[in-house]
């Protein structure tokens, strides 16, 4: 096996298995009871952040499904890894995410316990966490990787602790949220509904500026304990949801410790060892999540683009795999402008400019905010 391969894994395991629950708490499903969306109390949108932010679940488990509609061709030829891979390689079967339907199941007893399995037929996929040890198993081909994480508690706060910068009241945390918002984002109470047997109320989310690719983020939250259990993201581009997730069955109870245990008998592969540099995006250290990486952020809140300079000029078409470069021209329209010229990757959600100078511009904004910053200059 690559020696790279046990990378991957460290690299892979923890940021999926955080983006895999955050989908699960804040997932999108058609509302199980057929009595209608339920009468709730009236409640404003602080007081439902608020709720939110009150909230002090620690244990549940539950399965939902998780739709995505990123607007791409087809991954076949190239999602598949290098001959002679794992299946229990994350990066190539978390890939599978990024498109179509999946169920899953999901299982936290605070902090230091959390799996996450994605079912296909009878097979399994698990992304497990418990304590210091970090797992990934495929229970098809009964194949694992297994890592030394930093272990409870290490390297952060203290138990009980919190950091000064954060406000120490739920309130407080809601003012925050609404203060931030202001100027850039509108933030209201869209009703209620029915998600999993549970009533929620619904938190909607829109962009007021111009130039977003997206058109609203709705938030289901479970009106008794304020827990998120639903979410769906949509674009201005219509059509289904860009993110479509959510839980078909929620139980609040703490998981048996068994939920969490270790896969028998299966070949495992051994992560880093104890001490060994993890890279930027190692178990111990999330904080390169959402880190543009040094590039030049322009604009702020819903229009913010990234700007990377790539040092080179873009690949000719020659210089492109066929079967990349299919895929490619699927997603790419030529556009030219005072910049120069150069294509425009684009998806339901975000788009991304590559100039033929070897510049680069991101963002979940349309095709022309993209032009218009290279024009600029910027």
């Amino acid at each position: 096996m690559a020696p790279n391969e046990n990378r991957r894994a460290s690299r892979y395991i923890v940021p999926v298995a955080v983006a895999a629950v955050a989908a699960a708490t804040i997932g999108l499903v058609p509302a199980l009871a057929a009595s209608g969306d339920p009468d709730l109390p009236e409640i404003t949108a602080q007081e439902l952040v608020e709720k939110i932010a009150a909230s002090d679940t620690q244990a549940l488990s539950g399965t939902f499904k998780i739709s995505t509609d990123l607007g791409l061709p087809s991954f076949a030829g190239l999602a598949g890894g290098a001959g002679g891979s794992s299946s229990a390689d994350p990066q190539e079967r978390l890939t599978e995410l990024f498109s179509g339907t999946h169920t899953l199941r999901l299982a936290a007893d605070g902090p230091d316990r959390q799996k996450v399995t994605l079912l296909d037929g009878s097979d399994e996929y698990s992304l497990i966490h418990d304590g210091d040890d970090v797992w990934a198993y495929d229970s098809k081909s009964n194949e694992a990787y297994h890592e030394k994480g930093d272990g409870p508690g290490k390297g952060g706060p203290k138990a009980g602790e919190k950091p000064e910068t954060l406000p120490s009241t739920p309130k407080e945390l809601a003012d925050e949220i609404l203060k931030a918002a202001e100027g850039t984002t509108s933030i209201t109470v869209g009703g209620t509904a029915k998600v999993a047997g549970r009533d929620a109320y619904q938190l909607v989310v829109k962009p007021k500026q111009s130039g977003s690719t997206v058109e609203s983020v709705k938030v289901a939250v479970d009106a008794a304990t304020g827990t998120p259990l639903k979410f769906t993201l949509s674009s201005t581009e219509g059509g289904k949801p860009v993110v479509d997730a959510g839980f078909t069955k929620i139980d609040f109870g703490k998981p048996a410790a068994s939920a969490f245990a270790a896969p028998k008998g299966a070949k495992v592969t051994e992560g880093f060892p104890e001490g060994e540099d993890k890279g930027p995006q190692g178990l111990g250290d999330l904080t390169g999540l959402g880190d543009f990486g040094g590039a030049n952020v322009i604009g702020e809140g819903w229009t913010t683009i990234a700007k990377l300079d790539t040092g080179a000029p873009a690949p000719k078409d020659s210089e492109v795999p066929a079967e990349a470069k299919g895929f490619l021209d699927a997603l790419g329209d030529k556009v030219t402008g005072k910049f120069g010229s150069g294509t425009v990757f684009k998806t339901k959600l975000v788009n991304a400019l590559m100039t033929d100078d070897g510049k680069v511009y991101v963002g979940a904004v349309t095709q022309d905010a993209l032009v218009d910053a290279a024009n600029a200059g910027r």
